[in-house]
């Protein structure tokens, strides 16, 4: 697709979900009016972290793509492509794809999402009669499809083997010792690509290469917690994009598709898109993540006298500007993620999202503007691509991640955002 572009510049805020006008007011578009509901749902009520959230975003964003596009007809189905009529209700059918993927998820949100969903369905036109109910079985259908498609694919399985933590492996950082929430993410079968290994990364550079000491030097100097190096815009950057990603980029997503007047049809394209490719970024992150098992930042700088590398000094008290005592706007206060550290999980998502919007739009030359709510900070863009620029410095900035480690995560988001380029989403006519 290549629209024509229009330039934007506006603050993009989380809006809480009582923030909806009324249930019974039918908004310009029902994709996006339900993605801000799953959102929600996903990210504020259930509280999951990036990783997890993106698979389920993009269980309702492809059902929700599947009921739209049964009843257009212009594009390949991703799974299915019930019977519809040209008149069925586009609305009605997000509405009920939507509903229905997030009580299969969430039965215990039925009472609230259920709730909302009968406001919308009623605000809704029937014109020509009936066609409401045929949009609701579409819906339903597609939802089903999803859901059934989706039993049994590694979701909440078991964690995988950690590696005893000799030099270079991954171990629980200060100042809480945490563990990943989500071990299971790089387990979980893909939506997109055939197989998590295609995405495998080359890996972390060898503790005792002149490469691997040009990263150590560098997010020593410019990600520490006392940094004279780092400036002020940048460590702004750093908490900026700490905000939940995922529902950051759904924010960016909802309010291009108001500036550039996408229609239903184009939305719900645009949402499956982005987060079909997001979910497989995160898959082959996280299982890249642990077969690397690579240690952050904070264990390679107080540990550098057990590396083998004579070009990195130890220093037993560093600490990275993700830490309790940077202040942000919001909590949970700054810490180092309780997860391995190669590849970045946030370079694989954010270049799955750029790649993907620069294919659906046919240009990389669309600015925007973004609110965060971890820095209560806008921060501007001329290009989709300097978005993920600034992630990929933003991570060493903030102490966290070596820059080996935003690279490669940014061509794992590539490949991802390539295949579905190739083989999804294809038009027939």
């Amino acid at each position: 697709m290549n629209l024509q572009p229009k330039k934007i510049s506006i603050m993009l805020l989380l809006i809480p979900l009582t923030a909806l006008v009324s249930p019974s007011v039918v908004c310009a578009d029902a994709v996006t009016d339900w993605n801000l509901i799953a959102s929600n749902a996903i990210v504020v009520t259930a509280g999951q972290p990036p990783p997890v959230s993106v698979l389920h975003l993009a269980m309702v964003q492809g059902a929700v793509y599947d009921a739209v596009n049964a009843i257009d007809r212009g594009h390949q189905p991703y799974l299915v492509q019930p019977d519809a009529n040209p008149t069925d209700s586009k609305e009605a059918a997000v509405a009920a794809a939507a509903f229905r993927v997030l009580v299969g998820i969430f039965p215990g949100q039925l009472e609230t999402l259920q709730s909302l969903y009968e406001a919308y369905i009623v605000g809704l036109p029937d014109n020509p009669p009936g066609s409401k109910a045929a949009g609701i079985t579409i819906g339903e259908a597609t939802a089903a499809a999803m859901l059934t498609a989706r039993m049994n694919d590694g979701r909440f399985g078991p964690p995988p083997t950690l590696y005893p933590p000799t030099p270079g492996i991954w171990r629980p950082t200060p100042p809480n010792f945490a563990n990943d929430p989500a071990p299971w993410v790089g387990n979980v079968r893909p939506f997109i690509v055939p197989s998590v290994e295609m995405l495998r990364t080359d890996g972390p550079n060898a503790l005792t290469s002149a490469k691997y000491a040009e990263d150590f030097n560098e997010i020593k100097e410019v990600g520490s917690l006392t940094s004279i190096t780092r400036t002020a815009d940048q460590t702004d950057a750093a908490i900026f994009w700490q905000d939940h990603a995922v529902a950051l980029w759904n924010r960016i997503f909802r309010t291009l598709a108001a500036a550039q007047g996408l229609n239903i049809v184009q939305s719900a394209r645009l949402f499956a898109m982005e987060n079909l490719a997001a979910a497989d970024s995160q898959i082959g992150g996280w299982n890249d993540k642990y077969f690397w098992q690579f240690w952050r930042p904070i264990s390679a700088v107080r540990e550098a006298d057990l590396d083998g590398n004579p070009d990195t000094e130890p220093d037993p008290a560093w600490l990275p500007l993700f830490d309790p005592a940077t202040p942000v706007c919001h909590a949970p206060l700054l810490v180092t993620p309780p997860f391995p550290e190669h590849p970045s999980g946030h370079t694989c998502v954010t270049s799955a999202f750029v790649q993907t919007l620069h294919t659906f739009f046919g240009t990389d030359r669309i600015g925007f503007s973004a609110f965060s709510n971890k820095s209560c900070t806008t921060r501007s863009f001329d290009r989709f691509s300097d978005a993920l620029k600034e992630v990929i410095d933003a991570r060493v900035w903030a102490g966290i991640h070596f820059r080996t480690a935003n690279v490669q995560g940014a061509v794992l988001g590539n490949k991802v955002a390539h295949y579905l380029k190739k083989h999804y989403f294809q038009p027939v006519r």
